[in-house]
């Protein structure tokens, strides 16, 4: 039977003694009615597992003695998504849990000419990555940056290849053939309801994007990150 799976914010290097805030403590004493000597795992979201044994189960400081450590080194290629935010926010929502239960690393929030919401809440995206974390049980918390405009995003150069997923009647090849360097770090981006402008898509070619295409059917905007983020995990073995 696997052990509970908690977050926390930050974990100090060689401290065996934790004290675990009022919302996680409550869920381990009052909800799942953990009481002392049960073990569980902790992870920061930063590669960080560790084995812990409740000592003390107050149901608003839970103490616990940390047992083992152990560190998983981070993803060699990364993988990120550059998706326009929606007006729907809980449709947003809903693919930022997706993209984090599939392993994407860094996820962009993208202000473009045809984005209609702008509004973002970061506190609560950041929630809904921890849910997902844990739901998976991974220990790499995708990197949720900022709302950034589109011509801002193009800009980056982390990433040895950049894709852009767009509706356009133009020369496109499907995604996964394009994928053909396990060691280069990888970005597909995604158009808001309504597509990319024209304007949008040449500024993105001449900056080295790859246009391509993500199938025969017209995708709402999470369900063509959702799809996209499916491919870049699955490229290679």
């Amino acid at each position: 039977m696997q052990l509970p799976f908690f977050y926390i914010a930050s974990i100090q290097p060689g401290n065996s003694d934790i004290v675990l805030d009022e919302d996680n403590s409550r869920h381990a004493v009052s909800v799942l009615r953990m009481q002392a000597g049960a073990a569980l795992h902790l992870t920061d979201g930063k590669g960080h597992l560790l084995t812990a044994t409740i000592i003390d189960p107050h149901k608003k400081r839970c103490r616990l003695a940390v047992s083992t450590v152990l560190v998983s080194p981070a993803p060699a290629r990364k993988t990120a998504i550059g998706i326009s935010l929606v007006k729907n926010a809980v449709r947003f929502e809903w693919f930022l849990e997706k993209a984090a239960e599939i392993g994407i690393n860094e996820i962009f929030p993208l202000l473009c000419n045809r984005t209609e919401k702008q509004h973002f809440r970061a506190d609560r995206m950041h929630n809904v990555l921890v849910s997902a974390l844990l739901q998976s049980r991974q220990t790499w918390l995708p990197v949720l940056h900022p709302p950034l405009k589109f011509d801002l995003m193009l800009a980056a150069d982390t990433y040895g290849q950049k894709f852009i997923a767009h509706c356009m009647e133009t020369d496109k090849k499907n995604l996964h053939p394009q994928i053909i360097d396990a060691t280069k770090n990888q970005l597909v981006l995604i158009g808001p309801e309504g597509d990319f402008t024209e304007g949008e898509i040449g500024l993105a070619l001449e900056q080295g994007c790859i246009p391509v295409s993500l199938g025969t059917t017209r995708l709402r905007t999470e369900t063509a990150g959702l799809f996209a983020a499916v491919v870049l995990q699955n490229a290679f073995p």
